[in-house]
């Protein structure tokens, strides 16, 4: 029984690698896409509560409200309602309403009697209930800001502790739900901002700005996983803040294997893609040759009289450095391809007698990949950018809440564009989207029914002056209409078939009021 024991004991550790390696194929083997039912109809709010559902709604509700008591407390007058989860919803639907429709300024949004007076706002809520909100949009615990607040300059002080309530949330959902596509990219995400702080930097044209590291589907530009640079004092590991930043997004436990990771030459170097190798992931990207540890090399090197299309490489184990002449040096390294695979470009070339010709040249296998893929944060940045909900503040942490809001609108479309995609439906377009998930959220039908025309006053109903029609020097009678209504008013015209007096005046039309009534 001891032998048996014991053999099965020695089992144990094969069985272990067994299962780890059966887990990481059936990851390998995840489907990618939406992690959705795809046979159930998916509305742009069920999508959107994904990202915020209701129970982080409450946590800001609750967060917000004990804000606006401490505001109070500290002598803030303003009026004060409880916000709970339906209001915050409208909030939500507001701001995207303000990021379909622009006007220059928050207040224009209910400005009244005028031209260009928009009446929805109002319908939703107040001018100052939305100012109000504003003010004191709080996403965490003010109570528990006080005690991070104390450990400021220490290495236990959190400098995103007032976002964890919805970051953690978003974060999580954006890898929750959707799986994604073979490629993927890795690159900075620059978020305005009129606050200067530890974590901001100083950007022209917009002056300061957070940096945010994405990873995103190259295919749709789905923001995957983020993190945010908290200072530039930030102090990496022993490998470099770079190497840190692309292994903290791109996590096996989640993504599983096999993919390819696209990065420009901040992150690139070879002790990255060495480590990503060994993770089994490939990568590609572009380096510069000044960097520690990229080969440096005068044998078969590329010069500035080198023709264009001109190819050198050299393979270092799994890794290709390939380098080739366009209109002047390109670099770049990859685990995934091959030197050369026949891939040409299109390029303008000017002849001897100063006219220009199209002409074919050589591409190298990784130049080409990396164009057509390295894009993915930039196809993010495009489709928050139509639509973003950002507003000036002088509050940092409401400055990403608004980022974070975008990431959840855009992600919500592009699920709903890959649902569509499996479905065999029409998707709609990202306006049409949006226009439907402010109206879901603000409890308010995408169309509303055209304004009822007035009933037509039968032919025979004509006004006429009283003095012709009664045959009398009376020239005014009082108005049967006004006079219904409490007021006393004299006028010159009647109905000649009712033989009633109504007044016929550009401010009081009472001769169509009491025919259609």
């Amino acid at each position: 029984m001891t032998e048996e024991l014991q053999s099965l004991k020695d089992l144990i550790p094969s069985m272990k690698r067994n299962i780890k390696i059966i887990g990481i194929i059936l990851k390998m083997a995840r489907t990618p896409g939406p992690r959705l039912d795809s046979t159930s109809t998916q509305t742009p709010l069920d999508l959107f509560k994904r990202f915020f559902p209701e129970e982080t709604v409450k946590t800001l509700c609750q967060n917000t409200n004990k804000q606006a008591a401490k505001q109070g407390a500290n002598g803030k007058k303003y009026k004060w309602a409880d916000l709970d989860v339906e209001c915050f919803y409208k909030y939500i639907g507001l701001l995207l309403y303000m990021a379909i429709v622009k006007v220059d300024k928050i207040t224009d949004y209910w400005r009244q009697n005028h031209l260009l007076s928009l009446p929805f706002p109002s319908q939703i809520m107040s001018r100052e209930r939305y100012r109000t909100i504003s003010w004191n949009l709080h996403l965490s615990d003010p109570d528990e800001d006080v005690h991070n607040d104390r450990k400021r300059g220490t290495d236990k002080h959190d400098k995103l502790f007032q976002l964890k309530p919805l970051m953690d949330t978003i974060k999580t959902a954006c890898k929750a739900f959707y799986h994604p596509h073979r490629d993927l990219a890795v690159d900075e995400r620059m978020v305005a901002s009129n606050a200067k702080t530890v974590m901001t930097q100083y950007m022209k044209p917009t002056k300061w700005e957070f940096k945010l590291f994405v990873l995103a589907d190259s295919r749709n530009g789905y923001t995957v996983d983020f993190s945010i640079h908290t200072s530039k004092s930030h102090i990496p590991s022993e490998h470099g803040l770079a190497y840190d930043i692309v292994m903290s997004l791109v996590q096996s436990g989640y993504l599983g294997t096999g993919y390819h990771i696209y990065v420009d030459n901040f992150y690139s170097s070879p002790k990255l893609f060495m480590a990503l190798h060994e993770c089994r992931f490939a990568a590609c990207g572009t380096y510069s040759e000044c960097r520690k540890g990229f080969p440096r090399t005068d044998e078969n090197a590329l010069t500035k009289e080198s023709p264009r299309g001109s190819i050198r490489w050299i393979r270092d184990g799994p890794i290709v450095y390939v380098k080739w002449m366009d209109t002047k040096k390109v670099s770049v390294c990859s685990t995934i391809h091959t030197a050369y695979s026949g891939e040409t470009v299109q390029r303008t070339v000017k002849q001897q007698d100063g006219s220009w010709k199209t002409a074919s040249f050589p591409c190298p296998t990784p130049v080409a990949e990396y164009n057509e893929h390295m894009g993915g944060v930039d196809l993010s940045d495009q489709l928050i950018r139509s639509y973003s909900v950002q507003h000036k503040t002088m509050c940092w942490y409401r400055n990403l809440f608004h980022h974070f809001l975008d990431i959840a609108t855009t992600n919500s479309f592009i699920l709903h564009k890959e649902l569509c995609l499996v479905q065999q439906t029409k998707p709609l377009t990202q306006r049409c989207f949006m226009e439907q998930l402010t109206a879901e959220l603000c409890g308010k039908p995408l169309r509303t029914p055209p304004a009822k025309t007035p009933a037509k006053t039968p032919a025979d109903h004509l006004p006429v002056p009283i003095a012709v029609a009664a045959g009398c020097p009376k020239m005014k009678g009082p108005c049967e209409h006004c006079r219904s209504q409490g007021r006393r008013k004299l006028t010159p015209w009647k109905c000649g078939q009712c033989d009633v007096a109504l007044c016929l005046h550009p401010d009081r039309n009472c001769f169509v009021a009491w025919h259609d009534g």
